[in-house]
């Protein structure tokens, strides 16, 4: 059983003096570091080693305090000592029942069960020179490094004391380092499997998409959105918006899209789905002031119109060929989720003729900065970015690139707001989606 430990410290602090504290553990008070040894070590290289001696584990555990930095263990201290730590328990336990049993414990069972009780404290193993092959074995089970009891003297503990330290140091860093990059890999790997998988098999329209959260090194943000193909040939798609960039927010709206997929599979549609959607909002959010934005279109099977639901959201953007990029109709839309219990969304329909482009974003497009002014890009702004490089050539995946592209440097570098878009196209560069 595992050795309590008193409130172990990430890094114990340096006293100011810049010297260190040592711990000696030996059940021979006249031992190794007795006489001139301690003189010694109390003024070598001028930054003084203060050093604390315990005869068993129960003493070692009332002296190690957080400006420990280095632990002296003796291994020819016995293993099965029956002085227990905590008053009985851990040790003494784990030494009775090897009793009991008649299994004899580790060689380095000491050690290990100082490894335990200081897993933050540098340890030096103590041995006799006749015993390399078990300091050795010391250093595998966990040691920083091992002395020779008969070649020790005040010189070599002091430099073997703060290389231990120092590598003990550089060794956690380590640890801590490979530790984060796995959080942040498997994090990365959690965020990216909640990103929308299209269901377009079947459809004519070409899809694309870019999200951008604003939380740094987040994969993820409070906007979501989704695209699904119905058995009916209607094609659903959805944009949102959670008010706020937090990991909450961020999980708001995944269940967000998660619930308008399953509803929309389930033949709800306009104002149904979103009073559906705004109940599940209310459940789920952990403020009563959480809100959520939304749109959504439903596109007819042969492609020429769609129903709209505006939910305080900004309207899609249209494109077709030989007219000027224009807004779809935001005039009577319906409230944000969340903030009117009882609210309705009217839902109306909008003709996209033969080929077109409908492009969907969030509020993160048109709230970025022009210059280094208060000046937003804005609707405006973003129809006028959009029709340029629309000119130029671009589409699909291009166009969005250079869109968000040029918003962010219009704003001067990365924006602060969660941001994503979505493009569908219907005409001559669509090609059939079939994933």
């Amino acid at each position: 059983m595992p050795v309590p430990a008193p409130r172990p410290a990430e890094s114990s602090a340096a006293p100011s003096d810049g010297g260190l504290t040592l711990l000696v553990i030996e059940d021979d008070p006249g031992g190794a570091l007795s006489g001139p040894e301690m003189a010694e070590m109390t003024c070598a290289a001028g930054k003084p080693v203060r050093i604390r001696t315990a005869r068993n584990l129960t003493e070692a555990a009332r002296l190690l305090t957080d400006d420990v930095h280095c632990i002296l263990l003796d291994l020819a201290l016995p293993s099965m000592e029956t002085g227990a730590v905590g008053g009985g328990c851990g040790v003494a336990r784990e030494a009775s029942v090897a009793v009991a049993t008649r299994e004899p414990l580790d060689e380095l069972d000491t050690l290990r069960q100082v490894l335990r009780l200081a897993p933050h404290q540098a340890v030096l193993a103590l041995t006799a020179e006749a015993d390399a092959e078990r300091a050795a074995e010391a250093v595998r089970v966990g040691a920083q490094d091992y002395l020779f009891r008969d070649e020790l003297d005040g010189r070599v503990l002091n430099r073997a004391i703060r290389y231990a330290v120092e590598r003990k140091r550089a060794d956690s860093a380590q640890r801590q380092l490979t530790e984060t990059r796995l959080r942040a890999q498997e994090n990365a790997r959690l965020e990216r499997g909640l990103l929308p998988n299209p269901l377009l098999a079947g459809s004519e329209l070409k899809f694309a998409a870019r999200y951008r959260p604003g939380r740094s090194r987040a994969l993820l943000g409070g906007d979501f959105y989704d695209t699904v193909r119905t058995p009916d040939g209607t094609v659903h798609a959805m944009i949102g918006d959670v008010c706020g960039h937090g990991p909450d927010e961020a999980a708001l709206g995944v269940e967000l899209r998660i619930a308008w997929r399953a509803l929309t599979l389930a033949g709800l549609c306009g104002d149904e789905l979103l009073s559906t959607l705004q109940q599940v909002l209310e459940h789920e959010r952990a403020d009563e002031e959480i809100f959520a934005t939304l749109c959504t279109v439903d596109i007819s099977p042969d492609g020429d119109r769609a129903g709209m639901c505006l939910a305080g959201h900004p309207a899609p953007l249209l494109l077709r060929p030989g007219q000027a990029p224009g807004l779809l109709p935001q005039e009577g839309g319906g409230p944000a989720l969340g903030l009117l219990p009882g609210a309705r969304w009217p839902l109306h329909q909008v003709e996209l003729g033969d080929v077109w482009s409908l492009m969907m974003y969030t509020d993160g497009l048109i709230e970025g900065r022009v210059g280094a002014g208060t000046r937003r890009l804005g609707q405006e702004g973003m129809i006028e970015l959009i029709a340029r490089q629309v000119k130029e050539g671009l589409a699909g995946e291009e166009l969005l690139e250079a869109a968000v592209t040029e918003v962010r440097a219009l704003n001067g570098g990365e924006l602060t707001d969660d941001l994503a878009v979505l493009l569908l196209d219907r005409g001559a560069f669509a090609v059939p989606f079939d994933r």
